[in-house]
């Protein structure tokens, strides 16, 4: 059975094929009208009865919310063989993305207070590696990276003050598997 990925036209769906696209693994994308309330029906609340994308079937597994399917994608098929410590370390920077990240640069009460504190601490971390968790790129570039990706792309942040953000999210912008999904939207 191949892995199917339910979302909707510009959904965070496109993180979860980002990242399917950088293990190089098959899916089956659903397309999931919310225009039209599809997410509210008892076909796709069966699925995910929060009726929000994206979500995930894999087998007999239906799985929702973005941080924990790229969680459970890079255990499965990215990088199994992974410790312990750093299955933690990519849960913190993950749950860090969408915890953290995401509301102190996308909710515009928090933006001032916490955005630049949070893009100082990024900052600093890639000053002294190439990606978020060493030398290699892993599932934590595609939970921290779209949400920096994004701040470009919709709050028109050009990181300026931030220059070792500025050169990574111009890098993992110009990975082909970010081409072929984030970017192609």
């Amino acid at each position: 059975m191949t892995l199917k990925v339910y979302g909707g036209a510009r959904s965070r769906a496109s993180i979860i094929q980002w990242y399917l696209e950088e293990i190089g693994l098959d899916y089956e994308f659903v397309f999931v009208d919310l225009q039209a309330g599809e997410q509210n029906q008892p076909k796709f609340l069966a699925i995910n009865p929060i009726g929000k994308v994206p979500a995930i079937q894999d087998g007999d597994l239906a799985l929702w919310e973005s941080g924990a399917i790229l969680l459970y994608l890079a255990e499965r098929y990215g990088q199994p063989s992974a410790s312990i410590q750093e299955r933690a370390v990519w849960g913190q920077w993950v749950l860090f993305a969408n915890a953290t990240l995401g509301p102190a640069l996308f909710t515009d009460n928090l933006r001032e207070k916490e955005g630049s504190r949070m893009l100082s601490a990024v900052n600093g971390v890639l000053k002294e590696t190439e990606f978020l968790n060493g030398d290699t790129f892993t599932v934590v570039d595609v939970a921290v990276g779209s949400y920096l990706s994004y701040a470009r792309m919709m709050l028109s942040l050009d990181f300026a003050d931030y220059p070792a953000i500025a050169t990574y999210v111009s890098q993992i912008e110009s990975r082909p598997a970010y081409q072929k999904t984030i970017a192609a939207r």
